[in-house]
């Protein structure tokens, strides 16, 4: 593992991974998750909605906060605690989504760390959340 320890660690550290959203993406996700929904699949259906054209799935651009923490920010070995998630805006195929952690805060007593969590296309928040996850020590 190439992670970072809870002791190298500090507040205002950030990672991003970026990702362009493909109708495969959409496609293999919807069959993973289940999530057949219309709103995903079937742009006639779509185009009567409040988007006003298909849109991927919150999840789906939301799994590009846990590919930064588990491979970047505080990388392999750290487990995933918590995570809050606010949908600003959509996401539509063909986006290209940019996931940032931050460090905001660190529990030393529990080896916990708190991030920042932030997706953006086109410099635009689409999702904006909180991260808790629990960090491997030197010891």
């Amino acid at each position: 593992m190439s992670g970072y320890f809870f002791e190298d660690l500090s507040i205002g550290m950030t990672a991003s991974v970026g990702k362009t959203i493909t109708e495969a993406d959409i496609v293999l996700y919807s069959a993973v998750s289940t999530d057949t929904n219309p709103l995903h699949l079937d742009e006639e259906s779509a185009a009567q909605s409040l988007f006003k054209g298909r849109i991927a799935h919150g999840m789906l651009s939301a799994g590009l906060i846990s590919a930064a923490l588990g491979t970047k920010l505080p990388g392999p070995g750290a487990i995933y605690v918590a995570q809050s998630l606010r949908f600003r805006a959509p996401v539509r195929p063909g986006d290209t989504v940019t996931a940032t952690v931050e460090v905001t805060a660190l529990d030393r007593e529990r080896k916990r760390a708190t991030l920042k969590t932030t997706c953006l296309v086109k410099g635009k928040p689409v999702i904006e959340g909180e991260a808790s996850v629990q960090v491997p020590t030197r010891a």
